[in-house]
């Protein structure tokens, strides 16, 4: 028989034990709703109430702060890396040519946001950049007139922002649907998720050259796009003229681009997507059955919006001792 072990002895072992557990599973730690109840457990209502002065203050807000939730998640994960200013060189996931259109304004909302929550002793430094934004992205669905719902919180600060991340990792106005269902299924995204996700372009405006080659020279048989609603074409060239000036604009949706609604679902029906991308979700059976559902039922397309956001949100998250809480969003510490 081997030596009895003494009872201090095992109650070390023990205690290195849970030790090693307790570190093992903060590393891995889940997401959960109420993970600042104890550090800051107003945060929400902080965040809130500074995004939605941002939100009365200017009008692309909304749109602005959801795209950057959303190429904040795609690139390389939900840690705030598209908020991290290049140390030179331009160098940073936000300096790359997919993201150069992110409106300031999203920065904005994220970093004043921060400000407010650090601006209260207890909360300081407390709360990640990353998870301001889920908040910031959730709060403006909601002024635009969308959905409420919980955020999963507890997401860490990445450390690395580089346009070496950004290349194939974003999907683009002109994809089909075969380019884009991949793509979403790397991010643990159904075609569900990705028609609902999709339907966030109900908010927001573009730029001309993001859809102009459907409206002039879409291929050789067809100089414009022959899934383009006639009258809706005619209207893009007017506003969108060859010679149009880089600050053109057009909304994402026709009818309400202020409100986050399922507008844009009846607007794929009639023809009248601006992207391809958009558009394309229209021409297959499959993803025409959704997005039929969607434009039939509010209530239908924002429960899996809702679905789709809480797990675009948990994607490639660092938690635990991954990471860091930035003191300053555009600067690691």
């Amino acid at each position: 028989m081997g030596r009895l072990i003494s009872s201090s002895h095992f109650l070390h072992l023990v205690l290195l034990f849970l030790s090693i557990i307790s570190n093992t599973s903060c590393i891995n730690a889940q997401l959960r709703r109420d993970f600042y109840r104890d550090s800051c457990p107003n945060v929400e209502s902080i965040v809130r109430s500074a995004v939605e002065k941002k939100y009365r203050q200017t009008i692309v807000t909304a749109a602005a702060t959801l795209r950057l939730f959303f190429h904040d998640c795609f690139i390389q994960g939900c840690d705030a890396s598209i908020i991290l200013r290049s140390s030179g060189n331009n160098t940073a996931e936000k300096d790359h040519p997919d993201n150069i259109s992110l409106a300031g304004d999203g920065f904005d909302t994220v970093i004043k946001a921060k400000a407010a929550v650090d601006n209260v002793p207890a909360c300081k430094n407390k709360v990640s950049c990353a998870d301001i934004l889920a908040m910031a992205a959730r709060d403006v669905v909601a002024l635009a007139g969308g959905p409420q719902y919980a955020v999963e919180l507890g997401r860490r600060d990445g450390r690395i922002s580089s346009q070496t991340s950004v290349p194939n990792n974003l999907p683009h106005s002109d994809f089909h649907l075969k380019n884009l269902l991949p793509m979403f299924a790397s991010r643990g995204l159904s075609i569900r998720h990705l028609i609902a996700l999709s339907g966030a372009h109900t908010l927001g405006f573009s730029h001309c050259n993001q859809f102009s080659s459907r409206i002039y020279s879409f291929n050789r048989k067809h100089k414009v796009d022959p899934t383009i609603d006639a009258a809706y074409a005619k209207t893009l060239q007017e506003t969108c003229p060859q010679d149009a000036p880089s600050g053109v604009v057009i909304p994402l949706d026709p009818d309400t681009p202020q409100v986050f609604d399922n507008s844009y679902y009846k607007n794929l029906q009639r023809g009248k997507g601006l992207f391809t991308s958009d558009q394309t979700l229209f021409t297959k059976k499959g993803s025409r059955r959704i997005v039929n559902i969607f434009a039939s039922n509010k209530t239908a397309f924002e429960r899996v919006f809702i679905a789709a956001m809480t797990k675009l949100g948990r994607f490639r998250v660092k938690t635990g001792n991954l990471g860091e809480i930035r003191k300053d969003c555009a600067v690691v510490n």
